[in-house]
Order: structure tokens, then sequence, then C-alpha cells
């Protein structure tokens, strides 16, 4: 049974194997990952796992687990900012092997729940035009479509959730 954690330096070597099956970059959206990172020792580790903590005040990064493997990830930005504007309120990514098996909606889901939970009113969902898998989840969630922005990181599909108090 998945679950939604904290990151852990306990999981470093099975991040790094989440890490390594998405290839080279920048791209496991919900993870938190900036270019300046250093993930692959064990120091550089911890450190990036105690600025996500250290970030808790405007953002909730889990890490989707399930029998010491890191699926995926779902981050929620709960304070807007221009990176919220850009990206979204919540960003999730799934790994290769562990995509069509639901994953993706059961976080989006627990993560809206958490959002509605801290106050949030309205949640802004982006992913890219050509990730179909991605739109299809945040539809399926009730994710209410509102046009496509062309940005630096390309053009990008805007979806909406009204959260009820």
């Amino acid at each position: 049974m998945p679950e939604l954690i904290a990151p852990t330096t306990r999981l470093h070597h099975a991040w790094l194997a989440a890490h390594a099956e998405w290839g080279p970059g920048l791209h496991e959206d919900g993870f938190g990952l900036l270019a300046t990172d250093e993930v692959t020792s064990p120091a550089g580790f911890a450190a990036w796992v105690a600025r996500l903590a250290g970030e808790s005040d405007r953002a909730m990064c889990r890490w989707i687990v399930d029998d010491g493997q890191v699926l995926g990830a779902i981050a929620l930005r709960h304070r807007h900012t221009d990176l919220v504007e850009r990206a979204g309120h919540i960003g999730f990514g799934i790994r290769p092997s562990a995509r069509r098996r639901g994953l993706a909606s059961w976080a989006l889901g627990r993560m809206l729940e958490q959002a509605r939970d801290l106050g949030l009113r309205r949640v802004l969902v982006v992913c890219a035009v050509g990730n179909l898998a991605s739109a299809r989840t945040i539809e399926r969630l009730g994710g209410v479509f509102e046009e496509t922005r062309h940005t630096e990181s390309g053009a990008l599909r805007r979806y909406w959730f009204d959260l009820p108090a």
C-alpha cells in the first residue's frame, strides 16, 4: 500500500534509483529538486532533504513510497509566490516504472485534501501540453481547464480546483 511521507535521508539509495530511472536532468516534478542540489553524496542528499524541510512554511513535499521504493513525489506550494503562478500549487511526478497504476490520482487526491485543510479554496495545477497522462489525471479529479500558457518552460495547460470549506 503506498504512502505519502516527508523526504528522508533513510531512503537515499531508493531515491537515487528513482532519479536514475528518469535519466539526467531536473524533470522529476514534485521533488523540489534544483540545479544547485547535489544529491548523489550522503552529505549533499542530507542538505537537500534539510532544505526541503526548511521550506515547509511555504511548500509541503511528499514522496510516494511503497515497500521501501520511491515511486514518485508530490508538492503542495501553499503560499502564493511567482513559482505558484508559473508551476501551480501542486506538482507531481511518478517514476516511469510505476506509472499507469493510479498513483498520481491517489497522491493528487490526498494533496487536494491537505490544501483544503490548510485553508486553500482555489488550487492551480499545471502540466505540459504534451503530458496527456497528467492532463487526464487532473481532469479525472475535477480540475477545470482554464487555458494554455506559453512560458519559458514550454506550453502549459492550467487547471483550477475549487475546494469547499
